[in-house]
């Protein structure tokens, strides 16, 4: 354009000397009618990006960027297609950006001649400053490329948000395909072993292991102890039981009884060997007791968190052991013996009096009758003797 404009003042100048230069008119009128012409690179970028060309047809700017993604789906070497292309993706960028260069330039000019120098002058320039800020994407200002460098990050989340989604939902998809998998396996293996008992139950019945069974004819005691219980749950029940087959919960609460009362038995025989004023030592020998006892209260709580959680009812948990309570108890249990202890040595003192009290009336009374029987036998003599 600018060689055509120096064309014009060439020819004004000539016309003002007053010289007409009839060979340069077609040449101008030429210039002149022709509208902005498009480089060879830029028609191939065009043609890469598979848009209409400049000369038949504008194209918007989403329709580049759709043009632009859909390539990128099928020669991005992150997408694992097996179109991926890394060389040619690099191309498909290029002309991405040499495109939208293009159109900014069209929509800021209004589609002037001019665009062939700036073309040129832009490729003179140096190309790495393109790619100092931004990660080369926007064009124009620092705001405009600002703006721009926004947009292209929120569609790049866009992207990702989206095939993260489909990822996820992929993984679900085989999660709840590898569940059913094993659920069909379970109700094979299952189906499987009801009829392997099945068969090894017929088995058993042809050889007749069934027939010389001690309540054959007799009816079975359905409703033996609860009848209003399941029949088969009561029959269950009773081969568990015959078997000797307790449930945790039970054989935990057996347990703590029983570590319960060794601790009590322990503390109150401790405390029953305390004299009244007790020494310096036996006052550390019931210190150390009570820390034993402590540690084992400490264990045997943990028991009873683990008796709660798997109780089948709320009024059969069990509360803490405190080493305070246990204490007190086992003063409480001492005291008490020492009070049985004491009455029983009075009930023995008073039984061993009476025995003696016995004892003297008894030789009183063998006293006594010897005495009369001397007397008797004395006036037997005088008697005969008279």
């Amino acid at each position: 354009m600018s060689c055509v404009m120096k064309l014009l003042l060439i020819q004004h100048g000539d016309f003002c000397h007053g010289r007409a230069m009839l060979p340069l008119a077609p040449f101008l009128l030429r210039a002149l009618s022709s509208g902005p012409r498009v480089s060879r690179s830029l028609r191939e970028s065009y043609q890469l990006l598979q848009l209409q060309l400049p000369d038949e047809g504008e194209s918007s700017p989403a329709q580049v960027k759709e043009a632009y993604l859909r390539m990128a789906k099928l020669y991005h070497p992150d997408t694992g297609a097996a179109t991926a292309d890394q060389a040619l993706f690099a191309r498909v960028e290029e002309a991405y950006r040499a495109v939208l260069v293009h159109q900014s330039r069209l929509q800021s000019r209004g589609g002037s001649a001019e665009e062939d120098e700036d073309e040129k002058m832009r490729g003179a320039a140096p190309q790495h400053r393109h790619y100092l800020s931004y990660e080369g994407v926007g064009l124009g200002t620092p705001s405009q490329r600002e703006r721009q460098y926004r947009q292209f990050r929120v569609d790049r989340a866009v992207e990702k948000a989206l095939d993260y989604r489909q990822k996820e939902h992929q993984t679900v998809a085989a999660a709840e395909e590898g569940a059913v998998r094993q659920r069909s396996r379970q109700i094979k293996l299952t189906q499987a072993v009801e009829r392997l008992v099945e068969d090894l139950i017929q088995e058993s019945m042809s050889r007749g292991d069934f027939r010389n069974l001690s309540g054959a004819g007799k009816p079975i005691n359905k409703f033996e102890h609860n009848p209003y219980a399941d029949p088969m749950t009561h029959n269950l029940n009773r081969i568990l039981i015959d078997n000797g087959y307790q449930p945790p919960w039970i054989v935990m609460q057996r347990d703590i009884r029983e570590d319960i009362a060794k601790v009590r038995e322990k503390l109150e025989q401790g405390r029953a060997r305390l004299s009244d004023p007790s020494t310096p030592r036996e006052h550390a020998q019931w210190q150390r007791l009570c820390g034993e006892a402590g540690e084992d209260l400490k264990k045997l709580n943990k028991t009873v968190d683990n008796f709660n959680l798997i109780a089948p009812m709320l009024s059969m948990q069990m509360v803490h052991f405190s080493l305070e309570r246990e204490i007190a108890r086992a003063g409480k249990a001492a005291l008490q013996g020492r009070r049985e202890r004491k009455r029983e040595r009075e009930r023995e003192w008073e039984e061993q009096r009476r025995e003696r009290e016995r004892e003297r009336e008894k030789r009183e009374e063998t006293k006594t009758s010897k005495g009369s029987g001397q007397l008797g036998l004395i006036a037997r003599v005088l008697s005969w003797l008279k």
